[in-house]
């Protein structure tokens, strides 16, 4: 009897997920995982936050205040129909190259740990990077919708696509950054798949992209140290394989339920960037195997449920949208969990929603807001939908 209602209360769950309205869910989920994120990021940043500004709730403050910039930005770009977003396209891409050309001038940029990556204005600083990887998901969609209305062949879309690529690439890999040179890549191969071309110059693509990674790995003594480091991180613990040692260490302390909230050693100093690039690891120590399988849980569904968005999308270019964004969200994942379990080499790449961030924070909002939008689309189409034929589809 036990059993009987187990499996009745599980179906009518599935049930209650199928009914309810997808924006909703993808709501649901961004909320929690920032409730979540916010929450580590205050116990993840104690240390750091007291050496590096004098007060214990410095960091935890600027994340919040990042995240009631990204809310505001999520909501506008929920309410907003997406597909307003193809008359901004060619803008957005044009302002991205613009900011990662920016960061490359030499006094103009803010560097951190040899790296340009950033633009200073006042408190903020901007990421352009990270607005490339909207960028490129609003321009390859609409560009891939343009060349196919425009009834061109299979070059016309993968060529035109590729250079996009290309160019965002090799910008980003100038600044050094590794990470989201991977991310952009795979945003872009994204949009290709999507679209339906062959598959074969995909995966030709898809392997030169691989190959030129490697070798820019090997050419530059920094990132190629971090790549032999991952073949065999306790050969190198005292140097580039530090970080992933004392990730694992953190990780294996926590156990099933971790030492609880607050109660982690390794953000004292023993993990570098604990609140951002390793904060995985000090969910792993703090709240255990059942903590850092909440988390994944919460990201696979939300994109799980972006799919979805994307597959009921009533147009070509919401469809290809959706997919880019998901892409982006489950390949930062993938990598930032990846570097911390140590299966990838360490690149950088924050947790979506979880890390401390700024830019990538609010723009990773407005990812999932344009997402929400897509979703509500959805809405909007089954509301006008005659009762007569909703009567059919329902027979």
């Amino acid at each position: 009897m036990t059993a009987t209602k187990s499996v009745a209360r599980q179906a009518r769950v599935v049930v209650l997920l199928r009914e309810m309205p997808t924006s909703t869910i993808l709501v649901t989920l961004v909320a929690v995982l920032c409730v979540a994120g916010t929450i580590m990021v205050g116990s993840a940043s104690e240390v750091v936050s007291i050496e590096t500004y004098g007060s214990a709730w410095s960091i935890l403050i600027r994340q919040c205040m990042w995240l009631a910039l990204g809310t505001v930005v999520m909501f506008v770009a929920s309410r907003m129909d997406y597909r307003l977003l193809r008359k901004f396209a060619r803008l957005l891409v044009l302002a991205a190259f613009g900011g990662l050309l920016l960061v490359l001038v030499p006094h103009l940029a803010v560097q951190v740990t040899g790296a340009s990556r950033w633009i200073g204005f006042g408190f903020f600083d901007v990421q352009p990077s990270e607005v490339m990887k909207l960028a490129l998901a609003v321009f390859g969609a609409d560009l891939v919708v343009r060349r196919e209305e425009a009834g061109g062949g299979e070059r016309t879309v993968i060529g035109p696509v590729l250079l996009l690529i290309a160019g965002a690439c090799g910008l980003v890999l100038l600044e050094p950054d590794m990470g989201t040179t991977v991310v952009l890549g795979c945003i872009g191969l994204s949009l290709l798949f999507a679209s339906g071309v062959s598959f074969r110059p995909v995966v030709k693509a898809g392997g030169a992209v691989v190959v030129l990674a490697v070798l820019a790995s090997l050419a530059d003594p920094y990132r190629r140290q971090r790549l032999l480091s991952f073949f065999d991180p306790g050969a190198h613990a005292s140097g580039s394989g530090y970080q992933v040692v004392q990730s694992l260490i953190g990780l294996g302390s926590g156990h099933i339920f971790g030492v609880g909230l607050g109660n982690g050693t390794e953000k004292w100093g023993f993990l570098p960037n604990p609140h951002s690039d390793f904060i995985f690891s000090v969910i792993g120590q703090e709240l255990g195997l059942v903590g850092t399988g909440v988390i994944l849980a919460l990201l696979g569904a939300l994109c799980w449920f972006g799919l979805r968005a994307a597959s009921r999308a009533p147009d070509r270019f919401g469809g290809l949208l959706g997919v880019a964004i998901v892409v982006w969200f489950a390949i930062e994942t993938i990598i930032n969990v990846g570097a911390v379990i140590g299966l990838l080499p360490v690149t950088g790449i924050p947790l979506p929603f979880i890390s401390y961030g700024g830019s990538s924070l609010v723009l990773t909002m407005a990812g999932a807001g344009v997402l929400v939008s897509i979703a509500r689309s959805e809405q909007v189409r089954e509301r006008h939908v005659p009762p007569r034929l909703a009567e059919l589809r329902s027979g």
